[in-house]
């Protein structure tokens, strides 16, 4: 009996992304905070110090190809919520909002750790390069989509 090696498709990639998102969302939940709160909050907790409003916006939604009001309607919920704070046009993570950052990233980094397990460093570069790649055409079709 031949086996082949499955390739890599929109279905598998969706699978793998919604699998993963799952996992992370049911930490998250047990945290009160929501999937987009948690790509925003990542921008600012990993920036050197306060960084511009509207820098946090364009990350949040590249990265989440949603809309800019549902980005400023996020980082609203995080000022509400005590995780950010802003000073005029600049946001700052407060200490609530970086001990969240770092519990949720330390429990997702041991689950993850055992998601990735056995894989050989390998195959995760090349799923790396590959990944990147789509992502890149993707963002140029939706470009093109949107005129």
């Amino acid at each position: 009996m031949t086996t082949t090696a499955p390739t890599v498709g929109g279905r598998a990639i969706a699978l793998a992304h919604y699998a993963g998102r799952a996992v992370l969302e049911t930490v998250l939940s047990r945290h009160g905070a929501t999937f987009q709160q948690s790509v925003a909050l990542r921008v600012v907790a990993l920036a050197d110090g306060p960084v511009e409003r509207d820098q946090v916006v364009e990350q949040v939604v590249g990265a989440l190809k949603n809309d800019e009001a549902d980005a400023r309607r996020t980082i609203g919920e995080l000022i509400a919520d005590g995780l950010v704070a802003g000073d005029g046009s600049r946001l700052r993570i407060t200490d609530a909002g970086r001990e969240l950052y770092s519990r949720v990233t330390a429990e997702t980094g041991e689950i993850s750790a055992r998601i990735y397990a056995g894989i050989p460093a390998a195959d995760l570069e090349a799923a790396g390069r590959v990944l990147a790649r789509v992502t890149e055409r993707a963002d140029a079709e939706l470009a093109m989509l949107k005129g």
